[in-house]
């Protein structure tokens, strides 16, 4: 594994390559916009085109959505074993997210004038679930129970048709266990495209929740506007933050499980202040890829997205950090707690030994949703704010107006908008 050294002039480069790694290839864009287009234009046909085209299964109109009786027969096909975690997942999720509802509240202002906010659910949510190489059944419970939470009352799934042409049970259990009738079986950019636009089959939505690989992600920015939609979630990242306490097995680990999904566009990077621990680490990632029994194709490409950097301290270890703003931050680290309040630009952040990425992935309690290709600069991880609109409410008497009316008139004067300043004066000259 390469090793770049925070302050070494010959490396300043690259580290900046990696702070500023490229989410979007122009290339895939392009093709995803023809995809976008097609799916708006000629509506089912394209989705039966793409979903032959990309996942080798052949669809009618009549079967781009699943019957109740599907769903319920792939619900029962999971094992006991997953549909008990699943359930204590969903607890853990709700328990979590319940913490963040908001409550509408109302102001007397200075003016006089009674202002406040009022909290209103999004009528219709539709979550990209992933399900090609790797079924996510955890993101039907990470996007559709804090939606639930919220309030939404129309929650759906798409995702896409296994390699036998079917949904994997466990993602359909995780549906049925949180109330979502309506789950159609396409995935990729046609996918998010269908819920953007609508088809005769799909009834569109009015915002598209869930991650989903770079061609997904590429889609939902072109949609961006026709539907709202959470945050840019790619492929996985993480960065782990050790000293030469942390245990190189278990960082090793946890960077193997990051790059594990193979797409060749995920990043896990080792920021260390022992370059005796990177050595170790190095070595131990040699030994369980090796397990993993890889094709070298498959090997190199994951073995491509990592990288290790000296940082010369722990403060410049955090700066490199909120620097790389990556989906996942790990610290491993003599006073973890501590080394994790100088975090400032994470999904998420993972504190001690014992809190690797993978209990968020999966059971923890937060979505695990997050921003990745250094989005979480100014982006969050998904909660029950994005299942919401926050509606502002204004109410004057005419003595509030009285007292706002000569601020509008300056402002309106000063904007060269003088029907604004209308609008007040003619309620106070009658």
């Amino acid at each position: 594994m390469e090793l770049l050294r925070i302050g070494a002039p010959k490396d300043r480069a690259r580290l900046e390559r990696l702070i500023k790694r490229r989410s979007v290839e122009p290339g895939i864009e392009a093709r995803v916009r023809l995809i976008v287009e097609a799916v708006r234009q000629r509506g089912d046909a394209a989705l039966i085109q793409f979903t032959r085209q990309f996942d080798g299964v052949k669809l009618s109109p009549s079967r781009i959505r699943l019957s109740r009786r599907e769903i319920e027969a792939g619900r029962d096909a999971a094992s006991p074993a997953l549909v008990r975690a699943l359930k204590a997942v969903k607890r853990n999720v709700e328990e979590y997210h319940r913490r963040q509802r908001r409550t509408s509240w109302t102001m007397r202002a200075r003016s006089g004038a009674r202002l406040g906010e009022r909290f209103v659910p999004l009528g219709r949510v539709g979550v990209y679930v992933p399900g090609g190489v790797a079924p996510l059944v955890s993101t039907v419970l990470m996007c559709a129970v804090p939606a639930r939470v919220a309030g939404v009352a129309e929650v759906v799934v798409t995702t896409p048709p296994g390699k036998r042409g079917r949904v994997a049970p466990g993602i359909l259990a995780a549906c049925a266990l949180c109330g979502v009738e309506e789950v159609y079986q396409m995935g990729g950019a046609h996918a998010v495209a269908s819920l953007a636009y609508g088809t005769p089959s799909v009834t569109p939505v009015e915002k598209i929740v869930g991650p989903g690989n770079i061609f997904v992600t590429t889609a939902k920015r072109l949609v961006y506007g026709a539907v709202g939609l959470d945050a840019p979630y790619g492929p996985s990242e993480v960065l782990v933050i050790a000293d030469g306490a942390a245990d190189p097995h278990w960082v090793a680990a946890d960077i193997v499980s990051q790059v594990e999904h193979g797409t060749g566009y995920e990043f896990a990077v080792l920021v260390t202040t022992s370059t005796r621990l990177a050595e170790r680490v190095s070595k131990e990632i040699g030994v369980l890829l090796d397990e993993l029994s890889l094709p070298t194709r498959l090997r190199a490409r994951q073995e491509r997205g990592i990288t290790f950097v000296a940082a010369p301290g722990m403060r410049a270890a955090i700066e490199f950090a909120n620097a790389f703003a990556a989906e996942h931050v790990e610290i491993m680290a003599r006073d973890a707690r501590r080394v994790s309040e100088g975090i400032t630009s994470a999904g998420a952040v993972f504190i001690g030994p014992y809190s690797p990425v993978a209990t968020g992935d999966f059971a923890a309690g937060p979505s695990h949703c997050l921003p990745t290709g250094g989005a979480a600069r100014m982006f969050s991880g998904l909660s029950v704010d994005d299942f919401v609109r926050r509606v502002s409410t204004i109410e004057c008497s005419k003595a509030a107006l009285e007292t706002l009316a000569p601020l509008v008139e300056e402002l309106a004067d000063a904007e060269r908008l003088p029907a604004h300043a209308r609008a007040v004066r003619a309620r106070l000259e009658r």
